[in-house]
């Protein structure tokens, strides 16, 4: 089917063989399928009388500039052609049109006589094709729609690497995107994701820089190679899998190796799987999401540890709202040790001795009695004792 370089080759062939040229005589077919929001008259009447100063083209559109506006435009589909009675211009197995049939073919959409002779016809035998007049096709879709032109604004290799790793769909897919990169179809899209040996339902943000950088170099390579021979598939490297895609499965080799049959992108696509592996795409995202899970978790865990116990190895603690500090002002812990340092009064003593026999009790090592909660609970102890004791000495007396 027609790709860029098939359009650049009608292109070129115009531009040599039509450009500075009047047109005397236009005839257009009855098909509005074809002939898109124009009558057949009207069109005629926009061609004949001016003079086809360039032929432009974009992606797998061309458009004739003429020395006055509206211009007609030509989107190809998947069987336009453009043909020069006497002239050899590149066909392509889908629009080719024998030379036994007559001049112009019955396929031919528009036919154009110029004022030296020259003939030309744009044919279309499956009717995808789309002809339109336009003051200005660059600022209307679907040329406005398009992205950069495969062959005239080749990404660079940055912006490239970068516009993939955003693609969360199959690597096919986003070649065959005309908003993406224009100009590139399924045979081309084939061959560049076989020479850079990736499979075509590939995940494109899972591409590492390398796998990109090599793709890019394969479109580079097969589009401008397809162009400089005038899109003549004879001349295409005989490794190329172009050549033995249109066979049937089990009956399909390139360098001795198998190919297979798959869709992808929406559209039939020849593989080697050999040598174009699918490997498993890493969800970052969701990874991404789940450590972040994962960690606020563990902060949560980690709040309300015991600050005492981590001031002993002299680690910095994260409070419940986050912030990082070290344990105990610098003022508190000089007061800590005056109060150490102090001479325990007699009623300290005894309430340390009572709190270390306490905890010897339970079997556990001695508590120093420091902190109000110990004093409290020691000082309680002691006049509970006194209490019984007193109630001892009276139940004695009456006793007696």
């Amino acid at each position: 089917m027609p790709e860029l370089p098939e359009v650049e080759a009608a292109r070129r062939a115009i531009q040599e063989h039509c450009a500075g040229k009047k047109v005397r005589r236009c005839v257009v077919a009855d098909d509005s399928k074809v002939i898109d929001g124009v009558s057949p008259s009207e069109l005629e009447s926009a061609l004949v009388g001016r003079t086809i100063i360039a032929a432009l083209r974009k992606g797998k559109n061309l458009w004739l500039s003429l020395d006055t506006p509206p211009f007609p435009s030509f989107q190809f589909g998947m069987s336009g052609a453009i043909y020069i009675k006497g002239v050899a211009v590149t066909k392509y197995k889908r629009s080719a049109v024998s030379e036994k049939d007559e001049w112009p073919s019955k396929f031919t959409k528009v036919f154009v006589e110029l004022e030296d002779g020259i003939e030309f016809a744009f044919t279309d035998k499956r009717r995808f094709a789309r002809v339109r007049l336009l003051q200005d096709p660059k600022l209307v879709p679907p040329i406005s729609e398009l992205g950069p032109d495969a062959l005239l604004e080749p990404l660079e290799i940055d912006e490239f690497v970068d516009a993939l790793s955003k693609k969360r769909l199959a690597i096919k897919a986003v070649l065959l995107d005309q908003s993406f990169i224009s100009g590139i179809g399924n045979w081309i899209a084939d061959e560049v994701l076989y020479q850079a040996r990736l499979h075509p339902l590939q995940i494109a943000s899972s591409l590492s820089r390398e796998n990109c950088e090599t793709l890019h170099q394969c479109i580079n390579e097969v589009i401008h190679k397809a162009v400089d021979v005038g899109a003549d598939s004879n001349q295409y490297s005989k490794n190329w899998i172009f050549h033995y895609r249109e066979k049937k499965a089990g009956e399909a080799f390139v360098d001795g190796k198998p190919i297979e049959f798959i869709t992808a992108g929406g559209r039939t696509s020849a593989i080697v799987p050999e040598l174009q592996k699918l490997t498993e795409s890493k969800p970052e995202k969701k990874a991404q999401s789940s450590r972040s899970r994962k960690q606020k978790l563990g902060d949560e865990d980690n709040e309300g540890l015991d600050v005492e116990e981590k001031g002993k190895k002299g680690k910095r603690q994260t409070t419940k709202k986050g912030q990082n500090t070290k344990t105990g002002t610098k003022k508190q812990q000089k007061k800590a040790d005056e109060e150490q340092e102090r001479p325990k009064t007699r009623k300290e003593k005894k309430v340390d001795d009572i709190g270390g026999g306490q905890a010897s009790k339970d079997g556990q090592k001695p508590v120093k009695g420091r902190g109000k909660q110990q004093k409290r609970t020691a000082m309680e102890a002691t006049k509970k004792r006194s209490s019984n004791q007193v109630d001892s000495q009276q139940k004695k007396k009456a006793r007696k």
